[in-house]
């Protein structure tokens, strides 16, 4: 069976702290994995991108070296400590370095993490973040893997000529998935299961007097593979077919999607939906009351929408608080506190500040919301199928784009709309976000990402009325998705993530950017 991206895994999530899910949720996960394959104490680290890729510029101001460093050292990515994880480092006395070198890559986002124990004992893992949270670790001490985080896993190494596949083989349990390789040196075994491992499979294997390496390496995705079950659609065009058939609407088919990929009960994803819509509208909460962080462009301004309502200059409207919503979870993003990236934490705004705006508006109920989120959720699903949500690759249209096609499906589903408009609202929607580039002023996550939330978002409004008042969308959404794929390849890497094209080199960026740095003009 083919696998197919989750909605908690790969769209609605990761929760988190920092500017960006590319760079600081998935870097923190593949350090997550990383330290756990050292299995042994770390006290040194060297991080490595290679000088043509798209970290090499920004990897500090967009929050990498925060993630890498928190994940190293094992720390939650929502906790307080996360903010000074360098410095948290230091008393725990961990080395990690930083480099630009060059190495053999075939992603814009790899990174090369060379960890050295306690007892001198190495580990070199190359690992790409692939959009979103999104990772995947392809080689472990020279030999190819694809890890994902979503699996448990055990990896455990022999010297080439004391190759104990066979007699392996013989004791491996039924759903666990066994992979074997060799190298001039030494051979690797593989263990790959969606259940954790029993202690007496551990027990049986670490008594095994030939194996020179052994790691138990856990999942750090919210929703573990290996449970799904038959989806009943299998495309877009299908899945208006089966909602025509079954009367469902969309949040119903989302909570569908997300039961057939995670093999999980519907209450509990109803839950789990429920208790990162509550982290998002905490996020709103704290940007409102007010954010403060040093090294960033833009201070609170998304209570500035209240306070001109209350003066007089604008009058009250559900555009009004879909503006200050975004502002207020960019403003909480950029200030390190806990968010949610629906679908990256670049356009982490759209979503959920204007589904509560839409809510509050209609009085909608918190079931309601639910289903909204799932509706989105599974816009966002088959966005993730077509290009992913990596701006380094594809542009700031697989972040803005994508969360405006999601929001708007699930503005639709809000009002009370159909599965053909909900998706037509998402095909519009994202239309007018084809060619979007990102140009992050000064390297953070907040110039002109703030505005392109709050245009996504108003865009996703507006493309929710037309849908709902029968405008025709004209483009079929899976069309629209392979649009994007095609554009990117047509936009130069300058404009992708990389700090080196469009508003990032303006004049005044780069005077933004050298005063944010401590460098005299």
């Amino acid at each position: 069976m083919k696998k197919l991206p989750g909605i908690f895994n790969d769209v609605i999530g990761p929760v988190m702290r920092g500017p960006s899910s590319s760079h600081t949720a998935a870097s923190w996960r593949i350090a997550r994995i990383a330290v756990q394959v050292l299995n042994e104490p770390l006290v040194k680290a060297l991080i490595e991108f290679d000088k043509d890729g798209a970290w090499a510029p920004n990897y500090r101001e967009q929050g990498t070296t925060m993630g890498i460093d928190g994940g190293l050292l094992e720390l939650d990515i929502t906790d307080e400590r996360m903010k000074d994880a360098e410095g948290y480092a230091r008393e725990k006395n961990v080395l990690i370095e930083y480099k630009v070198s060059s190495f053999p890559t075939n992603h814009a986002n790899t990174v090369r993490l060379t960890l050295w124990g306690r007892s001198k004992k190495k580990v070199q893992i190359v690992a790409v973040s692939l959009g979103g949270g999104s990772f995947e670790i392809r080689s472990v001490n020279g030999f190819g893997v694809k890890m994902n985080g979503d699996l448990y896993e055990i990896i455990a190494f022999t010297q080439k000529e004391t190759d104990i596949s066979e007699q392996l083989k013989n004791n491996i349990p039924r759903e666990v998935k066994f992979l074997f390789q060799q190298n001039e040196d030494f051979s690797m075994y593989e263990f790959k299961s969606s259940l954790p491992f029993s202690s007496e499979f551990i027990a049986r294997l670490k008594e095994n007097r030939l194996m020179q390496d052994f790691a138990v390496v856990n999942p750090v995705m919210p929703v573990i593979s290996g449970r799904e079950s038959e989806m009943p659609f299998t495309s877009i065009p299908s899945l208006v077919k089966y909602a025509t058939e079954t009367g469902a609407d969309l949040g119903g088919l989302g909570l569908v999607y997300e039961k057939c990929i995670s093999g999980m009960p519907e209450q509990d994803l109803k839950l789990k939906m429920k208790e990162i819509i509550q982290i998002i509208h905490k996020s709103i909460d704290t940007g409102l009351k007010g954010t403060h962080y040093e090294d960033r462009i833009l201070q609170q301004q998304s209570h500035l929408i209240a306070k001109a309502e209350k003066e007089g200059k604008i009058k009250d409207s559900v555009v009004n608080r879909i503006v200050a919503n975004v502002s207020a979870i960019m403003e909480s993003k950029s200030a390190m506190e806990v968010v949610v990236a629906v679908p990256t934490a670049g356009s982490c705004g759209t979503v959920g500040g204007t589904l509560l705006a839409v809510s509050e508006n209609l009085g909608s109920s918190k079931k309601e919301l639910i289903k909204a989120y799932f509706a989105a959720g599974i816009v966002g699903a088959y966005f993730a199928q077509g290009p992913g949500f990596s701006a380094e690759e594809h542009g700031c249209q697989v972040e803005c784009g994508a969360s405006s096609g999601m929001a708007a499906a699930g503005i639709v589903q809000i009002m009370g709309g159909t599965v053909k408009q909900a998706i037509g609202a998402a095909s519009m929607a994202i239309q007018n976000m084809i060619g979007l580039v990102c140009d992050p002023v000064a390297d953070r996550v907040e110039v002109p990402c703030l505005g392109k939330n709050i245009s996504a978002a108003v865009n996703a409004y507006s493309s929710a009325i037309m849908a709902i008042s029968g405008f025709d969308p004209v483009i079929p959404l899976e069309q629209v998705i392979q649009t994007i794929s095609r554009v990117s390849k047509t936009m130069p890497t300058c404009v992708k993530c990389t700090g080196r094209g469009g508003l990032a080199i303006t004049d005044a960026s780069v005077i933004l950017k050298r005063k944010l740095k401590g460098i005299a003009k």
